[in-house]
């Protein structure tokens, strides 16, 4: 299969001190939380495939999540930017006409934005995965995750301490409408493949080629009726190759190619 790939990297985040350091995260300026690269067509096309065939792999919306899933398909709908028509379907800049759904806000959504969405809801406690369209999971996997808040998800995750994870909370309290923030993240892989979980316990491959760079732009956005939290995941696949020569020369200070 032929890999998947935008042709640059946007943002390298192991070269920016804000960024290099968890949880590196920082305001969204105006409201880039959704975005259109030039590898749309080829990942929409294998968000259309995924969806199709194994749409019980890729979503889950839990009672609870239903009326944000909704608040969510409203809010994207209105801010799909210049290359999309919106009517009663939604013809996206590749041209493909997806029909939009109500009652599958998720799955419309699945199809409409190269992102992954995520909600999250403040059971008191944590934020808790109520629902998602994960149609790229890099090393994890959303049967597994849903229903579990944030400090169980990222239980395997070793610098997940519990410094991080109160930092993290006390974020997610602090988001307001309208005030985004983004951060981002990179591993290196020796497989370009998009849709990559694993369960819980499963070590991904330690690169041995470190042919390709992974790195997922992450926003967290509030909804205003609801209250909860989306995150969303735009993920970005390049060959290392592709990367500047700073950008390269920085990954290894940075323990890129280590498995996680």
């Amino acid at each position: 299969m032929t890999p998947i790939l935008q042709k640059t990297l946007p943002f390298a985040p192991w070269m920016d001190a804000r960024t290099a350091r968890l949880p590196g995260v920082q305001p969204v300026q105006g409201d880039d939380w959704l975005r259109v690269d030039d590898a749309f067509g080829a990942q929409m096309a294998e968000r259309d495939r995924l969806i199709r065939d194994h749409a019980g792999l890729v979503h889950a919306l839990l009672p609870e999540a239903e009326a944000a899933a909704g608040e969510l398909l409203a809010r994207v709908l209105g801010c799909l930017g210049p290359g999309y028509a919106v009517g009663d379907t939604v013809t996206r800049p590749d041209g493909v006409v997806v029909p939009v759904d109500a009652d599958r806000p998720l799955l419309t959504l699945g199809r409409l934005v190269q992102e992954d969405l995520c909600i999250l809801q403040d059971n008191g406690t944590e934020h808790v995965l109520t629902g998602a369209i994960l149609c790229f999971p890099a090393s994890w996997t959303l049967a597994e995750k849903i229903g579990r808040p944030m400090t169980a998800i990222h239980a395997p995750v070793h610098d997940y301490d519990p410094r991080i994870a109160t930092s993290v909370q006390r974020m997610m309290r602090a988001i307001q409408p309208g005030q985004m923030l983004w951060r981002a993240n990179a591993l290196v892989y020796d497989d370009a493949t998009l849709h990559q979980p694993r369960v819980e316990g499963a070590r991904r491959p330690r690169p041995v080629e470190g042919l390709y760079l992974r790195s997922e732009r992450q926003s967290f956005v509030r909804l205003p009726v609801t209250g909860a939290v989306v995150f969303a995941i735009h993920t970005y696949v390049v060959r290392v190759a592709d990367l500047g020569a700073d950008a390269r020369a920085g990954m290894a200070d940075a323990g890129l190619g280590q498995a996680d």
